[in-house]
């Protein structure tokens, strides 16, 4: 008997040493965290904020507490990591010369292509055998952005380091050099007085301010000051600028809070449906709008929806008073406008306001008169598809369903238009309704395990397959905004859907990279996209993307079968990827789970 008492004395006293040696360790992991982060300006505070609802004694690769919220104990439960012991590739830093790297527009690419339309700018993506296969590093002393509005005006230096528009740009208040940190005081070639004042006088003709026009693409966006300062309006803007000469105006856009992807009008399709955008604009876009036959305008005809604007600010618009500052011939100036205005009127957009150098268009809701007058374009055949299709001179039918104006807070959530009207195959009232309501449902769990997603910590999201935009609906808030990305294999096109609710989005194929540069992203939500490709192109493939395009400490929410994640969450771990898998909100005997990860914080030169 007394073996037995000392034996049950012993293991009592080494259960207290272990409690001791684990909060000990925790203690001393904490207060290395504080001084590694404390006053250096790189990464975030998320530590501190997400230390507030972690368990120390349970071991977890993520600090997110999940199983002591007995609330969602059934739909957060940690599965173990049954391939803890299995050999995990590790992927390698690439060297420091591609931190920047975008594979789809890189200019030493770029350059081998024709010059003639812009051709050269478009994607132009390296074969697999060239890919990379090693992560791209962030350069050193790189910080986490400025919360929203804050990253509106300022930019940490070091997150893009790039001078030239200081300088080009100088006198024109794009972008000024402050420090460490770059400062976009509003300003712009067209925004003398500010965008701010800017977007009051076009909101004296376009309904900007009251929700009825919500979505707005900008091209050739520069540093996207119209973007930024639109969401003062609840509008969303999608900006979009090449690659060029002044390096990172999309970055710089990205870094900012707004959205942006790198892109030209020059000889392939937009990668939007038709009936898109509520307004479209130009400011000294540089975009030949008068030449070839017209050709960029109805590009733009098709993905604005019936009544939506068209701004052109900037030259030809009032050439004969500005034709000098311009150093421009006066006749080629006259003949570009009067190319202009002919185009228009046979696309049916009925000249609004023109006033110094603004000149606005609406493209009416109907256009069977004006067709009736005499004005006779070729009609495209309806064909949905756009991805690397050619641009053609000719006019997009509008879809059924698009010329269906509605405020943006009765858009979110109402059933779209081409949704009842039956425009988006396959999709019907029923399926969308059912869609918002299991969504909501997914967002809440994810709010129990991921407890600062609508905090404004992540500002720049992304929904790599988005389906009915459901996700980015129940996260609306002007702390955040959703790319919602709809595959070009996806089973269904409902990226139209997406737009009728006031939700911005974008096709892709997820074999190539995406038209952005690196850490552009916060979260990033992946919804079975590794089983939609799982028969097109390698799982290390995306993986290696969703990496370049994530932050330093940016999260990502996997959701799929859970042998599919298994071997997800073997690859991310050696790419620097803390991870922890939660059963389906639904209980344990569903097959689908859900995959938490979150990329951790190294620089250029960093093991």
């Amino acid at each position: 008997m007394a073996t037995k008492e000392n034996t049950k004395d012993n293991r009592n006293q080494w259960n207290a040493m272990q409690i001791l040696i684990i909060a000990g360790l925790c203690g001393c992991f904490f207060l290395f965290g504080a001084w590694r982060r404390g006053g250096s300006g790189k990464g975030d505070r998320i530590a501190a904020e997400i230390t507030k609802h972690t368990d120390c004694i349970a071991i977890s690769d993520l600090n997110y507490e999940t199983h002591r919220d007995t609330a969602t104990s059934s739909s957060a439960t940690t599965i173990p990591d049954d391939d803890s012991d299995a050999e995990i590739k590790k992927f390698e830093p690439c060297p420091e010369s591609y931190s920047d790297f975008t594979p789809c527009h890189d200019q030493t690419r770029a350059m081998t292509f024709p010059r003639e339309n812009m051709n050269y700018r478009e994607r132009h993506c390296y074969p697999p055998e060239q890919r990379l296969h090693c992560l791209i590093p962030a350069p050193k002393g790189y910080a986490t952005p400025f919360p929203w509005p804050k990253s509106r005006d300022y930019v940490p230096y070091a997150n893009a380091p790039y001078k030239s528009l200081t300088i080009e740009k100088a006198v024109q208040n794009w972008i000024q050099y402050e420090g460490n940190v770059f400062r976009f005081p509003g300003g712009g070639t067209q925004f003398p007085e500010g965008a701010d004042a800017y977007i009051d006088n076009l909101a004296s003709v376009i309904p900007i301010s009251n929700g009825i026009v919500r979505t707005v693409l900008d091209t050739g966006c520069g540093v996207a000051s119209l973007g930024a300062y639109l969401f003062k309006k609840n509008v969303i803007t999608m900006s979009i600028a090449p690659k060029d000469s002044h390096e990172a105006q999309v970055q710089f856009a990205l870094e900012r809070g707004v959205p942006a992807i790198i892109g030209v009008v020059g000889t392939i399709k937009l990668p939007f449906p038709a009936g898109s955008f509520d307004m479209a604009h130009c400011s000294r876009c540089l975009i030949p709008w008068g030449g070839n036959d017209g050709l960029y305008m109805m590009e733009v005809d098709r993905v604005l929806r019936p009544g939506g604007y068209w701004v052109l600010s900037g030259p030809p618009i009032n050439w004969k008073h500005n034709h000098q500052a311009w150093q421009r011939p006066a006749e080629e100036l006259e003949e570009e406008q009067r190319n202009i205005e002919e185009t228009a009127k046979l696309l049916c957009w009925e000249k609004k306001h023109e006033m110094g150098e603004i000149a606005i268009w609406r493209k009416r809701l109907n256009s069977d008169e004006c067709r009736r007058q005499g004005s006779q374009p070729t009609i495209c055949e309806s064909s949905p598809d756009v991805w690397y299709k050619t641009m053609e001179k000719c006019v997009t039918p509008p879809p059924k369903g698009s010329d269906s104006w509605k405020p943006f807070s009765e858009r979110l959530n109402a059933v779209p238009a081409r949704i009842s009207s039956g425009s988006v195959e396959g999709v019907s009232v029923e399926m969308y309704n059912e869609d918002n309501r299991i969504w909501k449902k997914h967002v809440e769990a994810y709010k129990h395990v991921n407890k600062i997603i609508d905090s404004g910590r992540y500002r720049n999201i992304m929904d790599m397959n988005a389906g009915l935009g459901s996700f980015a609906a129940d996260l609306e808030s002007p702390k955040l905004w959703v790319m919602n990305v709809v595959p070009t294999i996806a089973d269904k096109d409902t990226l139209s859907a997406i737009f009728d609710r006031g939700l911005i989005g974008i096709y892709h194929d997820w074999c190539e990279a995406f038209s952005t540069y690196p850490r552009t992203y916060d979260l990033i939500h992946a919804n079975g996209v590794f089983s939609l490709y799982k028969d097109k192109c390698s799982a290390e493939e995306i993986l290696l993307e969703m990496d370049r395009i994530l932050r330093p400490e940016g999260a990502v929410i996997f959701r799929d079968n859970v042998n599919v994640l298994i071997q997800v969450r073997k690859l991310v771990k050696g790419m620097r990827w803390s991870t922890q898998m939660v059963d389906h909100e639904d209980g344990a005997h569903v097959s689908e789970k859900v995959l938490y990860a979150m990329k951790q914080y190294w620089v250029v030169g960093d093991n």
